[in-house]
């Protein structure tokens, strides 16, 4: 996809701050740390659109990016990151579930994981919570770039299997290095869009 236009609109931490032009919505969740900035950017192929931080836990309120005047990412708080108080924890969460079961404008979800490592439980509660939500998924499994090519399909299985990945829920190998990935993640958010 051609991007021409990408801003940040808004940090929203509460349904009244949240956009009011109904474009469609593609939601970025994932553990703290695995790369939601780095895969926004990478899209929209801009470098620093959507800050990324080598401290996990810094993106802490809902991110809507304005797309070609379209549709919005946004960027919701990463989970699993343990140095954040357990009160912070379940006001992000109550925080995230008005999103997830409230905003008709949204359309789809891309799970973020990291293809190296098997999924954590989090990410198997995500996944799950998205399904119970029958909202559509996309898996981007992120640092492609550092698993052997001969190692991927096995990564790959095993994510499918551990998440119990339905068929219809793409699962894409993509890097924020080299941007392998980049335009099958485009080919599936076009059917959202």
């Amino acid at each position: 996809m051609k991007i021409d236009q990408a801003k940040f609109i808004i940090s929203a931490v509460k349904e009244e701050q949240y956009p009011k032009n109904r474009f469609p919505e593609i939601a970025l969740a994932g553990r703290s740390n695995v790369g939601k900035s780095s895969l926004i950017n990478r899209l929209i192929q801009r470098r620093d659109l959507a800050r990324t931080s080598s401290k996990p836990g810094k993106t802490q309120t809902l991110n809507f990016y304005e797309i070609n005047e379209k549709f919005y990412f946004v960027d919701v708080p990463g989970y699993g990151y343990a140095k954040v108080s357990k009160q912070e924890r379940n006001k992000w969460g109550e925080m995230m579930e008005t999103y997830f079961e409230t905003r008709g404008p949204l359309k789809c979800i891309i799970l973020i994981t990291d293809l190296r490592h098997k999924p954590t439980e989090d990410d198997k509660q995500m996944y799950a919570y998205m399904k119970y939500l029958q909202l559509p998924a996309i898996i981007v499994a992120t640092k492609a770039d550092k698993v052997k090519r001969n190692q991927r399909k096995k990564h790959i299985e095993q994510m499918k299997t551990e998440l119990q990945v339905i068929d219809s829920d793409p699962l894409i190998p993509f890097s924020a290095v080299t941007g392998e990935g980049k335009d099958i993640v485009w080919r599936e958010l076009k059917r959202f869009l």
